[in-house]
């Protein structure tokens, strides 16, 4: 049965994240007191006991015996504790301008759920006449939707909120093992292909905006910080989003080539679909209050870029919204507008609720604030100088991107083991280091990495999307690390191609 296939990965996926977080839990302060007694010659105290502590951090961000908001957190503790930098400086970066941005795309995207308009904007694509009955088009429909909800929503929220209607039309579907529950019987090649694209697709749109995924924020806020280079909201989307589209391309040819749908797969499909379409009924306050916050969000962060080529950087409009409205700003006026948006005036209902709001992820607005210490700490204790000069001496990298491919890889195989934030956190100073070591531009390496760490698909550990759809029981670990190891080098390569033509265009190369 379904129901005991889901029980057996449950157990497994339970016992091996019992083994991992188990071993980094010894592992980490075992790893930073060894560094802490082995003899760093060139490095100031600061910076030998900086690195003490970095290597506890990233041990217990990869094994994860500890939230990782936590792991942030004691990190900053660490550094004051043992004299690093004092309270003020540790803690600054927790309320960087940054956070904020996620802080109002969080509320943001709480509100859509709540009142449904995330699913209303997925039911009503999806039953579109094009479709009809044909199984591809519905892949790449379905596919397409997550990837564009991705770009302004967690990728996480999007898996979790696409997961049951891909289902439900698995569900739907005539394939035996889904309809009869026969784990003796495989999955569909389209129930394997609605479960990868659900995570896949998830993962891969939140490279199209700043605040689509949190390592680019994080990346963003270390690009400016340490390289000085401010890289805004429609700047971004400029080369993000055409390497969106091909990536997206990319992924549908080759779910489509290593689980082409069996004939007839799709009936009763479209049925599901257009019931559940039917179901939600018609717009409610809720949702166009949602909608309304979102168009006020989306054209706040567009509105520099938009001012500055239509009347030239230098015009006052430009300078208006540069100065007064920058991303954080806006992302916070619009997410503050879900409190005073009424759905219900006499009751004094408005479109969030405070308790509603608690529902964000703050944890990961605390990950953000660690990640940002512990770089910026790198740099101000000389850290970063000394290790970006000892990997070049290592790596024998030069130049500008030859760098920047081996941050796409090394970012990807970083995040295929911890979570992409923590790759982030950990592999977009080094790497900033690294360039700077080398005498080249160090905002396309930085960029490289933070898409980089975007592009973990091999094991269901890699990405809580993975592991969302993993926990389905339709869809074999043998299916996902063939699909994954190929999106990941594909991506790679595709990142890589992508930044080299695109970045110069923009004027970051």
């Amino acid at each position: 049965m379904v129901r005991e296939r889901n029980e057996t990965v449950g157990r497994n996926k339970r016992g091996f994240e019992d083994w991992r977080r188990g071993l980094g839990f010894v592992l980490g302060p075992a790893a930073g007191a060894v560094l802490l007694l082995l003899p760093l010659p060139g490095l100031t105290r600061e910076a030998h006991t900086l690195a003490a502590v970095i290597a506890w951090v990233v041990v217990w961000w990869i094994g994860e015996p500890v939230p990782l908001p936590v792991t942030a957190l004691w990190g900053a503790v660490l550094c004051v504790l043992t004299g690093v930098a004092p309270a003020k400086a540790a803690f600054a970066a927790f309320a960087d301008p940054m956070i904020f941005l996620f802080l109002g795309s969080f509320l943001l995207a709480e509100a859509m759920s709540v009142h449904g308009l995330d699913r209303r904007f997925a039911y009503s694509l999806m039953s579109m006449r094009w479709i009809g009955d044909r199984p591809g088009r519905l892949l790449f429909v379905f596919g397409a939707i997550a990837a564009v909800i991705s770009m302004w929503i967690s990728n996480t929220a999007t898996a979790a909120m696409m997961f049951p209607i891909g289902l439900g039309i698995i569900a739907a579907m005539s394939g035996p093992s889904e309809k009869k529950g026969d784990a003796a019987v495989p999955p569909s090649r389209f129930a394997v292909g609605m479960m990868l694209m659900t995570a896949y697709a998830a993962s891969a749109g939140g490279i199209g905006t700043p605040v689509g995924t949190p390592p680019n924020i994080i990346g963003l806020a270390l690009i400016k910080k340490f390289t000085g280079v401010d890289i805004p909201f429609f700047r971004w989307m400029l080369f993000a989003v055409p390497l969106l589209i091909v990536m997206y391309f990319i992924l549908f040819g080759l779910l489509s080539l290593l689980h082409r749908p069996e004939p007839g797969t799709l009936r009763g499909g479209g049925d599901f679909i257009r019931r559940e379409r039917a179901a939600l009924g018609p717009w409610t306050r809720g949702q166009k209050n949602a909608l309304l916050a979102f168009a006020t969000a989306v054209f706040l962060w567009i509105a520099p870029g938009l001012a500055g080529l239509f009347f030239g950087g230098a015009s006052a409009p430009a300078k208006f919204f540069e100065s007064r409205v920058p991303e954080s700003i806006a992302a916070l006026a619009a997410g503050l507008l879900l409190f005073v948006l009424p759905v219900d005036r006499r009751k004094r209902e408005f479109t969030l609720t405070w308790r509603q709001a608690l529902n964000i992820d703050w944890g990961t607005l605390l990950l953000f604030g660690g990640g940002i210490t512990l770089g910026e700490l790198m740099f101000r204790t000389g850290l970063a100088d000394a290790v970006g000069h000892g990997l070049l001496r290592l790596s024998g990298a030069s130049s500008l991107w030859g760098i920047t491919l081996a941050a796409v890889f090394i970012a990807i195989l970083v995040s295929e083991t911890t979570s992409n934030t923590a790759s982030a956190n950990m592999v977009v100073p080094v790497i900033i280091s690294l360039a700077m070591a080398a005498g080249v531009n160090p905002v396309p390496p930085a960029v490289g990495a933070t898409l980089g760490a975007s592009w973990g698909f091999m094991l269901p550990v890699s990405t809580p999307p993975n592991a969302i759809v993993y926990s389905s029981g339709l869809l074999p670990i043998t299916k996902m690390i063939r699909a994954g190891v190929l999106f990941d080098l594909l991506g790679g390569l595709t990142i890589w191609v992508g930044l080299r033509l695109l970045l110069p265009l923009v004027g970051l190369a």
